[in-house]
């Protein structure tokens, strides 16, 4: 359930997995909609005698990387019997194509004559009802097409097309010889295949691409320039613009060890890739999901998507921030609030959360989700001084959501019960509590931007009574820590004492000072509880976690590494270090973040406490942001200490 490399342009996402198979292709919109919905796009190899070999079976050793400080896949494929090493460079450009430059080496002592063979498995729209392919003689292509989304593949040599053999069918299979046949429709695969003959101890260049596009002349017209041209001055003008894309970073990453910063630019370009044309941040789009819960991460959660914005600007990309303030304008339900999560093109996203509770009407929201923009916002203006946009969504944006937080609440102090941060339970949490306050103090803020001093006074007269309340009801001073959430029912207040990490944002939001007895004593519980004791490390999410549970030895496996979790204690830990030794702990988190990432850079949401695989989708974003996020405070923390 891994996708070991992603290439995007943040509207054409494609995405390889470890047998350097093509698994994903999102088209117009990140996240929506995978045209090949998982399936497998494979190479085969076909030598002299008629061998087949497909590059992701037991036969071939697969090497997968990224170039260095770029977001173009470097992958090796080798296959010792065949005599025969395949070196893949890939990316994809700006204008919507996937590049897949390919020197195969023969490294036997004779000529060979081999054929490199391509299927391609598109279910457009997800779907696969109604999809057509086609030959093109004049283009020698094959274009895929259905609605507005057509795919254009061919191959070239430098500059010129090469020729190659091909068929299409419901179902093709590799072979010598391809029965061509020039059209189908319906659920349909196609096939080609490229005879190549190489020298002995030589290797051959070639390229393989997939243009996307919304009609016939759309990818022709972006074929031309990509042949005139040539693939090679496309991957160069790609390295180079992801390069100054980096340059943005105000990350001084000379304090941290090689690994930790390689790390960090690598999530700055991962992220980067997952976020949709329209400044929609999507959670993860690795459709292997699919087979877990019949749906996928490939949403805009707002939740994740503004925890995201928020390290993006601390660590120089505040445009990034503003987009997605511009995808949310606009989509607030009428009570100001979020919903739990949008697809990429503005639209409701598929939800389990709700309406009714108890025979009556229930937002079926996480209020979190709403808070959580008011501090991106905040941060945005405080990395920007950009008060001119402030003000020009503060009475549509801003004002709404602040009085949404501000009156969902009861009479005693609490927040009304929302669903929680893992979308499990239904209460009044920690976690969201805290982030509610912390959007107080956004708002309050935003709003003498805005020269609204009623507004204000509401915020900050709000923010004291529901800090107190959740003093009273969310901390129990006889387990030393907060409560995961409590309930308020027949006006008498429910406790569910569960320890959950969580709780963290109490600290995260600086709603508490780091040196407050409840931050000490529930971060030690912490420590306590959610530590994972095998040779593989880091925090559970809290005891009992069942999502994609791995041990029922709950003692020494609360429940999986959660990569996030991990590096919120790791926060807490640079929150309260009062020297630079202080830091160490710290720092050792950081490496076992990289150490337990993918190979090539990729962050998981969680990883199996005893082998250190990767869980469930892979990669998350949140996780790549947290990552950032955490090395910027590392520094900054860094330079103030002694």
């Amino acid at each position: 359930m891994t996708r070991d490399i992603v290439l995007g342009n943040q509207k054409l996402l494609v995405n390889i997995d470890r047998w350097l198979q093509v698994r994903d292709i999102f088209y117009p919109n990140v996240g929506q909609y995978n045209h090949l919905n998982g399936l497998a796009n494979k190479v085969c190899l076909i030598d002299e005698q008629n061998n087949l070999s497909w590059i992701n079976d037991a036969s071939w050793e697969r090497k997968l990387d990224y170039k260095p400080d770029t977001i173009i896949a470097h992958n090796e494929a080798v296959n010792k019997a065949q005599g025969v090493r395949i070196v893949f460079d890939e990316a994809v450009s700006n204008d919507d194509i996937f590049i897949r430059r390919i020197r195969i080496s023969n490294e036997k002592d004779s000529i060979r004559n081999l054929r490199l063979c391509f299927n391609q498995s598109f279910h457009l729209y997800e779907n696969g009802i109604g999809d057509t392919a086609l030959f093109h003689p004049e283009k020698k292509a094959i274009i895929h097409y259905k609605d507005n989304v057509y795919f254009l593949i061919g191959v070239c040599k430098g500059k010129d097309e090469m020729g190659f053999d091909y068929d299409i069918e419901n179902k093709v299979s590799p072979s010598k010889n391809f029965n061509r046949n020039p059209i189908k429709q319906g659920t349909v695969e196609s096939i080609i295949g490229v005879d190549l003959q190489i020298r002995a101890k030589s290797s051959v260049e070639l390229c393989y691409y997939i243009i996307a596009g919304d009609s016939f002349n759309s990818v022709f017209k972006k074929r031309e320039p990509f042949l005139d041209n040539g693939y090679n001055n496309y991957i160069e003008k790609l390295e180079s613009s992801e390069k100054e894309f980096l340059s943005k970073s105000k990350t001084d990453l000379s304090i941290v060890e090689s690994d930790i910063a390689e790390l960090y630019k690598r999530s700055l370009l991962v992220i980067k890739t997952q976020i949709n044309w329209n400044g929609a941040i999507i959670a993860a789009n690795d459709s292997d999901n699919i087979g877990f819960n019949k749906d996928t991460y490939s949403y805009m959660w707002p939740r994740d998507a503004s925890m995201v914005a928020i390290a993006m600007t601390k660590a120089g990309y505040p445009e990034i921030a503003r987009k997605f303030f511009d995808f949310c304008n606009g989509i607030l339900y009428k009570d100001g609030c979020m919903l739990q999560k949008y697809n990429p093109d503005k639209s409701i996203g598929s939800s389990w959360l709700p309406w009714v509770f108890n025979d009556k009407f229930s937002l079926p929201i996480q209020e979190d989700e709403t808070a959580l923009i008011l501090c991106a916002l905040n941060v945005y203006y405080e990395y920007t001084h950009d008060s001119e946009y402030i003000k020009s969504i503060y009475k549509d944006f801003i004002k709404p959501m602040g009085d949404f937080i501000l009156n969902y609440k009861y009479e005693n102090g609490l927040i009304r019960e929302s669903y929680g941060l893992w979308e499990e339970h239904r209460g009044i949490f920690t976690f969201t509590t805290a982030t509610v306050l912390a959007g107080f103090l956004a708002a309050e803020k935003l709003g003498h931007i805005a020269s609204d001093e009623e507004f204000c006074n509401n915020c900050k007269n709000t923010f004291n009574e529901i800090k107190s309340a959740m003093v009273k009801f969310l901390y129990s001073k006889d387990l030393g820590h907060f409560r995961k959430m409590v309930n308020v029912q027949d006006g008498n207040v429910l406790y569910d004492d569960t320890f959950d990490s969580s709780c963290y944002a109490a600290v995260e939001f600086d709603i508490f000072n780091v040196e407050d007895e409840e931050i000490r004593s529930s971060m030690q519980k912490y420590k306590d509880k959610l530590s994972v004791k095998t040779d593989i490390g880091g925090f559970a999410r809290y005891v009992g976690d069942n999502y994609y549970k791995k041990s029922d030895d709950t003692n020494n496996v609360p429940g999986n590494p959660w990569f996030i979790c991990t590096l919120w204690y790791c926060k807490y830990l640079i929150k309260k270090a009062k020297s630079k030794n202080d830091l160490n702990d710290a720092v050792k988190i950081l490496k076992w973040v990289s150490k337990h990432a993918l190979k090539t850079g990729i962050i998981p949401e969680q990883i199996h406490p005893y082998t250190g695989e990767p869980l469930s989708v892979s990669p998350l974003t949140w996780s790549h942001g947290e990552f950032v996020d955490t090395v910027i405070e590392y520094t900054r923390k860094f330079k103030e200490l002694k």
